[in-house]
């Protein structure tokens, strides 16, 4: 099952991985955090935003020349 992990980094800051199904790593907190609570709140962002986050294609080619 995916599932958010919240941990401790080496620099004591909290940081989060969200891991699939698989057990791969798909997205991290990229960032430390002093305050558990602000980890938690990242987190929070993520299951909430995500759902209606667009896809924003780079691959397409360019129409200018």
């Amino acid at each position: 099952m995916a599932r958010f992990v919240l941990y401790k980094d080496t620099a004591s800051q909290y940081r989060w991985r969200f891991i699939a199904n698989n057990g791969r790593i798909v997205a991290d907190s990229a960032e430390g955090y002093y305050n558990k609570a602000d980890a938690q709140n990242g987190i929070n962002i993520v299951k909430t935003e995500a759902p209606y986050a667009t896809v924003e294609d780079q691959t397409l080619a360019s129409t200018y020349r």
